[in-house]
């Protein structure tokens, strides 16, 4: 089961979901019923299964208690956080924009709630500074394909205890809203990048009155070198030279890295960038297209 195929992309092209192509390619029947819920003939085939589990993630439909109901073991769903904490639609990026260390997979049995069911089993992972929403999407990817195997072979088992949320624990991740793009360069440095990586690859900020994306970046502090790979250790010099400004101005444009960006608390690095129409650049290479120069201002002026 998978959603309907959806106009993706630039130029709308009517495209399969993920799902859909890779069954697709070794043969598993696909079904794509625009509202599952009312969808009879859909409801008629789940239920002819007779199905000992329905496994669930990221279907971005409500399953009705109906349906919930069908299966022996029920339905187990593979939640990309540590429930119950970021419950919803985005907990990676959510997790990302606060500035979490660690995340990670829970799995589940659903109920009609938001991701409200009692848990099965959980996994976490480190989070690194320059991890954004893709690179923890991609690890979670596999961590959960491992831990559904595990969590259906100890609930046929009886070697699971559900265990019941606390609710007073529950927090949540709603889905991202336009305005949650925009960078606000009077924020800290470090919450700035928080939300690049949390929403990458679309915050954007305004640079000569057009829009620019930002995609990579790396804030600037005493204690941030410790947390960044060797290629970087050498921006710990450049670092001391840079002098408060206003934020959102261009404090400095470092050779073979990109602009620094003065914000409302310390400095942040451009790293990765896209210019509207065209393709994403590496910070240092838009600096000497655009010929940027020491003292512009980003965003609204």
């Amino acid at each position: 089961m998978t959603q309907p195929d959806k106009r993706r992309g630039r130029g709308s092209k009517v495209t399969p979901s993920p799902v859909k192509t890779v069954a697709t390619e070794v043969g598993i029947p696909v079904w794509q019923p625009q509202k599952i819920k009312k969808d009879t003939e859909t409801l008629d085939f789940l239920r002819a299964t007779q199905a000992d589990a329905f496994v669930v993630v990221a279907y971005g439909q409500i399953l009705s208690q109906e349906i919930l109901d069908m299966p022996r073991l029920g339905a187990i769903n593979g939640h990309g956080s540590i429930l119950p904490t970021y419950r919803g639609a985005a907990p990676i990026q959510w997790s990302l924009h606060h500035g979490d260390t660690k995340t990670g997979v829970t799995t589940m049995l659903m109920d009609a709630g938001m991701d409200t069911g009692p848990m099965l089993l959980e996994e976490t992972i480190s989070i690194g500074l320059l991890d954004n929403a893709w690179t923890v999407a991609d690890k979670l990817s596999k961590l959960t394909a491992e831990l559904l195997l595990s969590t259906l072979h100890k609930l046929d088992g009886q070697a699971i205890r559900p265990i019941p949320q606390i609710e007073e624990r529950a927090t949540y991740a709603p889905l991202i809203k336009k305005a949650d793009y925009t960078i606000d360069w009077q924020g800290a440095a470090l919450a700035i990048h928080n939300q690049v990586r949390g929403f990458y690859p679309n915050c954007v900020t305004q640079l000569r009155q057009q829009p620019l994306k930002i995609s990579e970046t790396i804030p600037l502090f005493d204690s941030v070198w410790s947390q960044l790979p060797e290629d970087y250790q050498c921006l710990k010099e450049l670092y001391t030279s840079l002098q408060p400004s206003t934020p959102g101005k261009i404090a400095a444009l470092w050779k073979n890295h990109g602009p620094v960006i003065s914000t409302g608390e310390g400095h942040i690095l451009l790293r990765q960038l896209q210019p509207a129409g065209k393709k994403s650049q590496s910070g240092w290479a838009f600096a000497n297209g655009s010929r940027l120069e020491v003292g512009e201002q980003l965003g609204l002026v």
